[in-house]
């Protein structure tokens, strides 16, 4: 599904990751975990085409892509909920999601499709605000959103960062529900998170990141012996 190799990106002069590897394999949770400035949200934006790569590459099914930018990398199947959303605010809930719809119409996911019935299940709060303005939405209203709108591009790869940041344990608890209905589903995920607990609930498995780097690798089955460890935890996540 996606292989990243030996990557290097940063912003301006300053190189924020350097020498990373990771894979996802399809139909598999990926979890990326570090505390904060670990380089993740970098990783992420490296992979979706919005930081240009200085070295290594990433291959999506086999096609090189680290030379695309971020509208093709949409279109060949990479759907990102980034952590500030980029929601159009002005527009209504339904407007927003039909530009999604519009977006996705010709593309056909390998895994599987979802349509605007599918995401208004997932987000049963949305059928009262289709003609609601986003802006007027709470943020776990909003990051529901976000999500249903990425799904609506007909992704094989949905990549979440931080979908759990500050939002209530009620909203966080409905977007771990429906990640875990996406898996059951088969659509391949790297979730990104501070929050060991979620990631652990919702992943096959990690990698662990600290200054820039993948310093460790949590193996399918192996999460209990991480979180286990208070040394690790600490030494990683800081506080979590």
């Amino acid at each position: 599904m996606l292989v990243v190799e030996d990557l290097s990106a940063g912003y301006g002069a300053v190189d924020v990751l350097s020498g990373v590897n990771i894979e996802v394999g399809q139909n598999e949770s990926v979890a990326i975990v570090g505390a904060n400035g670990a380089g993740k949200s970098t990783l992420v934006n490296a992979i979706c085409g919005l930081v240009q790569t200085r070295r290594g590459r990433i291959v999506k099914d086999g096609q090189e892509i680290h030379g695309l930018p971020a509208h093709r990398r949409a279109e060949i199947g990479i759907a990102v909920v980034l952590e500030n959303r980029h929601l159009f605010g002005e527009l209504s809930v339904g407007r927003n999601l039909e530009l999604a719809l519009f977006n996705g119409r010709t593309r056909k996911s390998t895994t599987v499709e979802f349509d605007m019935k599918d995401v208004l299940e997932l987000f049963p709060f949305m059928r009262e605000r289709l003609d609601s303005p986003v802006e007027l939405l709470s943020g776990g209203e909003q990051q529901m959103l976000a999500i249903g709108r990425a799904l609506l591009l007909k992704p094989d790869l949905l990549v979440l960062d931080e979908p759990s940041t500050g939002l209530a344990p009620k909203i966080v608890k409905n977007i771990v529900s429906v990640v875990a209905d996406l898996r059951k589903r088969g659509l391949s995920l790297i979730l990104v998170e501070q929050n060991v607990a979620i990631a652990a609930e919702n992943s096959d498995r990690a990698y662990v990141m600290s200054l820039g780097r993948v310093v460790d690798q949590i193996a399918h089955g192996k999460w209990h012996e991480f979180t286990g460890s208070d040394a690790l935890v600490k030494a990683y996540l800081g506080s979590h």
